[in-house]
């Protein structure tokens, strides 16, 4: 057997309808695991706020450190596991939940933090009746996926997961029906004798996968969740002799098979394709430093250590890229798009203003088109990329020179001193780091951005 020390198993119990046996399932199937396999770590959460996990795993006197939402907020997850009853391990449940799904960015969060969890074995999910951020990113961690079902109603919402897995390119394989709260005293003349076979036979038309077991209802197990001690009882413990004791033996017993065959959990191929990701981030980001000119992009001094940076400037065909001192930039704006012909002070009003003005703004030079080649378009563009300003300026002919030289020297002038088939855009960047702007994500902003001023230009 493959070592999985660092990278659990995930196994999300999801389904659109409540009342399916879905915590039920969870559970007891955690409960079952462990007891198939004492040496096997089996943990649970749950995304739900009935904490059923809680009352039903939780050591009396258990001090209790973090929650799920710790786990949303980035704390390792092996350092929120508590030693629970059973011999299955917990992370507490959180009210506080729903104030974090915003904060939720995509359906990936959670296999990325499962992927540095440490989690060792099994890890069974719970999650709400809907499909909300939260229930998709436990549907995207997992390595299976149980979907209980006991009505029609229930099947029909399964088409919505089975959807969201086409949409996002999921292998369908993992998710498995499986009918749950059947009740076997029904019985239909036909070819489907009862609910079970009626059940998988729909599944099966429709495409889906069905378990061939399924879990009953049973008045013995619903007595476990109510009783006058308002304890919730495990069908391990207390559902011998009852048809779901064998039945979630069944079930415990394949989906350990399939735990053992699974030689890549799903969290330890996200790490690995995470780090594949970072060393190309940070590839990226390094080829994109390197190609930075070490002048000041207006003046065309050397940038040393200290000097006070505050844009970037990139040509639209990538051949050329820096950055410019906030002054330099400052300066060419008031002298040559404003046309001040004096030299204004730092402390100036209309110095200040401009300055101010232009770090909260995008800046394009386009060379004019061939109608017109002895001209600029200078616009403005806010933080969003709609236009504020537009206006054409003439350019000095060699050997002269005028305000523009200094920058299109550097960045828009090619072969022969002709100007290129490209624009240049100069954005403001944090002046303690002007740096981040090429990092991955900052740059990919970026790049969306020039590619919605482009689309206007």
């Amino acid at each position: 057997m493959r070592a999985m020390k660092n990278y659990p198993y995930v196994i999300t119990v999801s389904s659109e309808k409540g009342g399916v046996g879905k915590t039920t399932l969870a559970t007891n199937l955690a409960i079952f695991l462990k007891g198939l396999d004492e040496n096997l770590p089996v943990s649970i959460l749950s995304f739900d706020n009935h904490f059923t996990i809680d009352k039903m795993f939780s050591i009396k006197g258990q001090q209790v450190r973090g929650s799920v939402a710790d786990l949303l907020l980035e704390t390792r997850g092996v350092d929120l596991l508590h030693t629970g009853q059973y011999g299955v391990n917990y992370i507490p449940s959180s009210t506080s939940l729903p104030s974090l799904k915003a904060s939720l960015r995509g359906p990936m969060v959670l296999a990325r933090l499962l992927a540095m969890s440490e989690i060792p074995g099994i890890l069974i999910v719970d999650t709400r009746p809907d499909l909300d951020v939260m229930t998709q990113n436990a549907l995207y961690a997992a390595d299976r996926v149980l979907v209980p079902i006991k009505d029609m109603a229930s099947m029909d919402n399964c088409r919505n997961i089975f959807e969201l897995f086409d949409k996002r390119g999921l292998d369908r394989k993992s998710l498995s029906l499986i009918p749950c709260l059947i009740d076997e005293r029904i019985k239909f003349e036909g070819l489907f004798k009862d609910q079970k076979t009626l059940l998988k036979a729909f599944a099966i038309n429709r495409g889906f996968r069905c378990l061939d077991m399924f879990i009953s209802k049973s008045p013995k197990v619903e007595s476990l969740n109510t009783n006058p001690e308002g304890k919730i009882y495990p069908i391990l413990t207390h559902g011998r002799g009852t048809d779901v004791y064998g039945q979630f033996t069944a079930l415990g017993q394949t989906c350990l098979n399939e735990y053992y065959q699974t030689e890549e959990p799903r969290a330890l191929l996200y790490d690995k394709w995470q780090n594949e990701e970072n060393k190309r981030k940070k590839e990226e980001y390094f080829g994109r430093l390197s190609g930075l000119k070490s002048q000041c992009m207006v003046c065309g001094k050397e940038l040393k250590q200290g000097s006070q940076v505050s844009y970037y400037c990139e040509s639209s065909d990538g051949a050329a890229s820096g950055f410019m001192e906030a002054d330099c930039f400052t300066g060419f704006l008031i002298s040559t798009i404003f046309k001040i012909d004096r030299e204004l002070p730092t402390d100036d009003p209309t110095r200040m203003m401009i300055h101010q003005t232009a770090l909260e703004s995008v800046f394009v030079l386009n060379p004019g088109d061939a109608n017109e080649p002895g001209s600029i378009d200078f616009h403005r563009f806010d933080l969003t990329g709609s236009e504020l300003l537009k206006k054409k300026y003439p350019l000095a002919r060699a050997p002269q020179r005028d305000g523009f030289s200094g920058i299109l020297d550097g960045t828009l002038v090619g072969y022969q001193g002709e100007l290129r088939d490209a624009f240049l855009m100069v954005h403001p960047v944090n002046g303690e780091n002007p740096a981040s702007i090429l990092v991955d994500e900052n740059y990919r902003e970026m790049a969306k951005l020039k590619k919605r001023i482009s689309e206007q230009l």
